[in-house]
Order: structure tokens, then sequence, then C-alpha cells
């Protein structure tokens, strides 16, 4: 259930529906750097924060190569609605079943308040454009996180 990947991993190919309702493939996206990213659920203010602050270095990000995916358990419906309010410039992506989250490990035993529950763990994956997993960060915090990842990207 929380098989984690590794840098070096090749990272599981998926086809999932975006806020529209279209399919998008990861393999579609071969040749190109992608930053994956897993949240709980859209429009809670913490997956706000974190969709935002990617929206907001979505340029820098994008000059140096990179393509951001959201994904969450979310319906498409729900998904549009959070892009909208948000202004969200990138694919949100929808895994009602969790199949994808679960081969990411980005779902499992998590501790919130002391205690331990199952559900969808904070992760973003970094994707090299050979589809290897280049970073496996899990259980990361909302705020600041874009920050840090750019950071650690060398991304200014």
């Amino acid at each position: 259930m929380d098989d984690r990947l590794a840098p070096g991993d090749p990272a599981p190919d998926f086809t999932l529906p975006d806020a529209a309702g279209e399919d998008v493939a990861l393999r579609s996206f071969r040749g190109r750097k992608v930053i994956l990213y897993f949240y709980p659920a859209a429009m809670t203010p913490g997956c706000t924060k974190q969709a935002c602050d990617f929206r907001d270095s979505l340029a820098d990000l994008t000059d140096a190569g990179y393509v951001v995916l959201g994904v969450s358990k979310d319906a498409p419906a729900k998904l549009a609605r959070f892009a909208e309010r948000d202004a969200l410039t990138f694919p949100l992506l929808s895994d009602p079943d969790l199949a994808v989250h679960k081969a990411y490990g980005a779902y499992g035993e998590k501790t919130m308040y002391g205690k331990t529950t199952v559900g969808v763990l904070r992760s973003t994956f970094v994707i090299d454009a050979d589809g290897k997993v280049d970073k496996a960060l899990y259980n990361v915090k909302a705020t600041g996180h874009v920050a840090r990842l750019k950071k650690e990207l060398g991304v200014a």
C-alpha cells in the first residue's frame, strides 16, 4: 500500500482525466521534465496554498523545462471549480480510485494530530525526460514546499 519510489526508479505510467475530462497520459511528456504532485483535496486551505505556490512559480518552472501536474482524488468537476477559482493554469488530474496515488506510494498511513490514519500523503515527484524518478519527496508541507523544491532544482 505504501511502497515508495526512489530516484532512478521508472515513473509509473498513467492516464487520468483532467479538469475538463480530457485524458492526460504521463508518457505524452517523455522528453520533458515533469513535476508530479499529489495533494489530499482541492479547495482546502493547505492544498490551495500549495497549488497557488505552483501557479505563482509556473513561469520559472516552465522556463527551466518543467511541466507541472497536480493529482488528487477529486472529480474533474471539482478540479474545474478549483482551477477557475484560483486561476490555476497547469493540469489538475483526477484519480478517484487512488490507483495512481498507490502506484507512487502517495497513499498510506500517516499521523495527524497524534492519530494514525490512512490517506493521501502530500508528495512530489520530479521525473526526468526519460521517465525516471529524479526526486521522490514524501510527506511534504503545503507551505514553503514549492520554494524549497525550486531551490533544490536550481530554478530561480
